[in-house]
């Protein structure tokens, strides 16, 4: 299997399809909505995701189905092992942060537009993990002094990807709970 699509090439990417979307946060908004327990098939993702233009293009084009495959891969494992897709580390940091902070609105929205499919309701813990992503979705990094920023940054990616892991644990007991009690 190819590698993950790089933030750079994904950016290209989606810049030549003029999709007015950047790669953080497409890749925010498929892992949340993958995340909330949204299914898509190989072909109807960019509609799922409410993507503006021509979806069977979107669909058919190379990067994103390598993309996409990379998005659900991050779920194939337990517990799922989601990593935030960010600019590469020789980015400046500012834009890094930028870069988190759209992939956490992205997530939001992504995991918002599956959420409705949920038949229980989420613990608090996940109700304070989505509160905590909105937090850093509103936020804007103040950037003073190079070594603790990058240490603050690492911190809030570190806390993103294992509250991530923890949300989808709980969707997924959430809706087996649902399930459950339908029957």
């Amino acid at each position: 299997m190819r590698p993950d699509p790089t933030h750079a090439a994904l950016s290209d990417a989606l810049q030549a399809l003029r999709l007015g979307v950047d790669a953080s946060d497409l890749h925010g908004s498929l892992t949340g909505y993958l995340c909330a327990a949204g299914r898509v098939g190989d072909a109807d993702w960019p509609t799922a995701l409410k993507l503006e233009g021509d979806a069977a293009a979107l669909a058919s084009h190379p990067l994103l189905q390598q993309f996409l495959r990379s998005c659900r891969a991050q779920f194939e494992s337990t517990p799922a092992r989601i990593e935030p897709l960010l600019p590469a580390p020789e980015v400046p940091l500012p834009r890094r942060a930028a870069a988190l902070v759209e992939w956490c609105r992205g997530f939001l929205g992504g995991f918002g537009l599956a959420g409705m499919a949920l038949h229980a309701p989420l613990s608090d813990d996940a109700r304070e993990i989505l509160g905590d992503f909105g937090a850093i979705a509103g936020a804007r990094f103040a950037h003073t002094d190079a070594g603790a920023d990058a240490t603050a940054l690492a911190e809030v990616l570190e806390f993103v990807r294992t509250a991530a892991a923890l949300l989808h644990r709980d969707v997924r007991a959430a809706a087996r709970a649902g399930k459950r009690s339908l029957h």
